[in-house]
């Protein structure tokens, strides 16, 4: 798996998963909150399928060594 996650998109991710996820345990305790855990997995390993089958990349362009 190649990371197509940049670090902006990673920590957005994290922070969004980890919101909705509060939310099983506060606020309205909706089952649906589980649904937090993608956002915040995808986040943590730095891999988005959906990403990956849109060939979308947010990871910054690699520099050049010299």
């Amino acid at each position: 798996m190649k990371l197509n996650e940049g670090a902006v998109d990673r920590i957005l991710r994290i922070v969004v998963g980890l919101a909705i996820l509060s939310l099983v345990f506060v606020g309205p305790q909706t089952p649906w909150a589980w649904l937090g855990v993608i956002p915040l997995l995808t986040g943590i390993v730095g891999f988005c399928p959906l990403y990956a089958l849109l060939g979308i990349n947010t990871c910054g362009a690699p520099r050049p060594k010299g």
